[in-house]
């Protein structure tokens, strides 16, 4: 059965770029204005009409952002969740404002990673399982989403441990609000109401907003701020490789291109919206990593210097400058609407990806009857991930190591989307030029360096070497 992609309604322009242009009325390179008038009565030239000020025109533009921002600011977004919140603030209270730069080098990979997938959507109308089937052997395939199975069950996992915690910040036992967190997620997907249950999660996600006001009023050490986010600042203890290599993972994460890619198509998109999208994805990889930024900048000014993250009371005390006692109620809020959503997301790249490796249905438009793969999957994870999270696992440990699986998982995922964007049989003229293909390669290495040494101190270590 040939795979969905949802491509809309057939554009009479786009449709003469592939099946033959239409020939024209009117001569080679002339207009209605150029040609001589015709035989009969004479007709007055009809004047221009007003144009838009250019105040109006930029708010036209702002609007047709805001009408296709979705995959990339959802996927950007959904990296700042209950692991995410965790790894970040643990880089505050453990090395204060020592990890900036490298999270300005982490940012940086981010967009142009994110940029690769919605691209490869675009312009191909597939998804980035769908294109590596179809670009790679059998196993490869079966590589690739291995490992996106392998990230995203811990993934899963710590989601619905992060709504646990939240209500626990609130008195409530997590036994009691994770079942029904799953179940509700699950008929939202399944019933085809998660759009709307997208936007209500990153509402309830935009209680982070407090720490930028945090980050102010916790008056920071401003010259030790910029200092670090200008000097590189490197630690080469097996801690700070092990942190460095979770903030690449949460950051980073394999199944945000999955799913970056896998919503565009699922949406439409065609390649002439690509500018749109590409802005979609751009700015969303943007905001996300500059709240990342103040969340490490905020612990660091309140429990900087103390050692790694314990709890997620001490993660909610970076907003005690803003909210005072109820520093862990905003807390938990956020982190509630930020577990919800990565919980939604991250199972349904998996689904995209093996329903796309495997050439079936995958929509959340679609019935169980219709895609029973891609929902099965769906389903499984869900399932998972609660019953799991109901154990009696240390959180915090938790959060930070599924991140560490993440970046130990990301260079295989990402040699994949390098090499796709870079083929010009695939994407012809939208493939990776000289100097991104350059930039893009840099990315990779760098993180498949710090992968390696991650894996190599580990290694050591278990041998009383490291």
């Amino acid at each position: 059965m040939n795979a969905r992609t949802d491509l809309g309604p057939v554009d009479p322009t786009a449709a003469s770029a592939t099946t033959g242009s239409v020939p024209s009325p009117l001569p080679s390179g002339a207009s209605v204005g150029s040609l001589p008038a015709q035989a009969g009565p004479a007709t007055a030239p009809v004047p221009a009409g007003p144009q838009a000020p250019p105040r109006r025109r930029g708010l036209r533009r702002v609007a047709a952002v805001a009408m296709v921002a979705g995959p990339g600011l959802v996927a950007a977004n959904a990296g700042n969740d209950a692991a995410g919140i965790a790894t970040y603030a643990s880089a505050g209270s453990q090395y204060a404002y020592g990890t900036l730069f490298f999270m300005v080098l982490v940012t940086i990979a981010l967009v142009m990673v994110q940029e690769m997938a919605v691209r490869l959507g675009a312009h191909t109308g597939k998804g980035l399982g769908a294109l590596i089937r179809e670009q790679f052997s059998l196993r490869l395939t079966a590589l690739a989403v291995g490992c996106l199975l392998l990230a995203n069950t811990g993934l899963v996992v710590s989601e619905f441990a992060g709504i646990g915690a939240a209500f626990e910040l609130l008195g409530v036992p997590k036994w009691a609000v994770v079942p029904p967190a799953a179940v509700l997620l699950w008929a939202l997907v399944l019933f085809g109401s998660y759009r709307w249950a997208e936007r209500i999660f990153l509402v309830m996600s935009l209680a982070f907003f407090s720490y930028p006001v945090a980050m102010v009023l916790g008056h920071p050490h401003w010259g030790e701020v910029g200092r670090n986010l200008a000097v590189p600042h490197l630690q080469p203890s097996s801690d700070f490789v092990l942190l460095a290599v979770a903030l690449i993972g949460t950051t980073v994460s394999p199944y945000m291109q999955f799913y970056a890619a896998a919503g565009v198509v699922d949406r439409g998109a065609k390649p002439e919206d690509y500018k749109l999208i590409r802005a979609d994805a751009v700015l969303g990889a943007v905001f996300a990593c500059l709240i990342s930024l103040t969340i490490v900048i905020a612990t660091a000014s309140a429990i900087g210097g103390t050692g790694p993250l314990q709890s997620a009371a001490e993660a909610a005390r970076a907003l005690e400058p803003v909210a005072g006692p109820g520093a862990e109620l905003l807390f938990a809020f956020g982190l509630l609407g930020a577990s919800a959503l990565a919980g939604a997301v991250v199972p349904l790249s998996a689904s995209y990806a093996i329903g796309e490796a495997a050439g079936v249905e995958r929509s959340v438009s679609r019935r169980f009857r219709d895609a029973p793969l891609f929902l099965g999957v769906f389903t499984a994870q869900i399932a998972l991930g609660a019953i799991v999270a109901l154990t009696p696992v240390d959180v915090i440990q938790l959060l930070i190591g599924t991140q560490v699986l993440q970046g130990l998982i990301s260079p295989v995922v990402l040699v994949y989307l390098l090499v796709l964007t870079n083929r010009r049989s695939l994407l012809g003229a939208a493939a990776n030029g000289p100097r991104y293909r350059i930039a893009a390669t840099a990315v990779v290495v760098g993180v498949a360096l710090m992968s390696t040494v991650l894996l190599v101190q580990t290694v050591l270590g278990w041998f009383g070497l490291a």
